[in-house]
């Protein structure tokens, strides 16, 4: 392709794709390719619970999981210029749902929102993170209209951290387990529709079933249950349901045994 033949990039305004946050963008964040693009650019897989869940008597925008760790994760949508108000929405609901990963997402982060955001990741403690992103839409002539995450603020050495989790020093064990793990998503994920998390040095992977409150876990483990001891290493396949009716819904499974 002649160079001469480059098209060029066009802004495009989020209110022209998303007229209401709650009604439009939220729904399409919460969706997973959308929400990987999102987990992508702040280097956590993230897993939906819940949309405009409950906190008292206000509701947050998006709940989701932190698949490595299981942890809460808060997202707070704006199509318009970061305010007062979705700052003081985002410590509430934080506080009300225990979030450790707080993400804000705007069209434009003010000075003063963005230095808020970078006080709190330095003052809080340790495995609290605040992230501030803006959402841009971008076409290129007749294409499809493409979004794109910036990051304007995030943890103190957010990065090295991603690094070190994804493949830093690592045990004997947990390098084992890691190289299985990896070596066993390209395998399932060529031989089945079933979607796997980013492979950590820990003994599981989670997988979406696509449902609130349950999901799958293939385990790696140097502990064998079968014999109760480390004579021999095992893998197993989890079904791990944590969602408010999850008794309920284990007794129904039970029953069809």
């Amino acid at each position: 392709m002649s160079p001469n033949n480059l098209g060029r990039l066009q802004s495009v305004s989020l209110r022209n794709v998303w007229s209401s946050e709650a009604a439009d963008f939220t729904p399409w964040l919460a969706q997973a390719e959308n929400l990987k693009l999102l987990g992508e650019t702040i280097g956590i897989e993230l897993q939906c619970e819940a949309q405009e869940r409950d906190v008292g008597p206000f509701r947050a925008d998006i709940l989701c999981k932190d698949t490595a760790t299981d942890n809460w994760v808060l997202i707070e949508n704006q199509l318009e210029r970061t305010d007062h108000t979705h700052l003081g929405q985002l410590l509430t609901y934080a506080a009300g749902l225990e979030a450790v990963t707080i993400v804000w997402i705007s069209e434009r982060f003010t000075e003063e929102h963005r230095a808020a955001l970078d006080w709190l990741n330095e003052k809080t403690e340790e495995g609290i993170n605040f992230f501030g992103l803006e959402v841009e839409l971008w076409r290129i002539g007749d294409s499809p209209i493409a979004p794109k995450f910036n990051i304007v603020s995030k943890p103190n050495d957010w990065s090295r951290t991603v690094r070190e989790r994804a493949a830093g020093e690592l045990t004997e064990d947990k390098g084992i387990q890691f190289k299985f793990l990896t070596a066993y998503k390209d395998v399932v994920e060529v031989n089945s529709n079933i979607p796997c998390s980013k492979p950590y040095p820990h003994h599981w992977m989670s997988h979406s079933l696509g449902i609130t409150g349950a999901r799958l876990a293939s385990v790696a483990s140097m502990w064998n249950s079968g014999t109760n001891s480390f004579s021999s290493p095992e893998l197993r396949i989890e079904l791990i349901m944590d969602g408010k009716n999850s008794k309920e819904a284990f007794a129904a499974l039970e029953g069809k045994t």
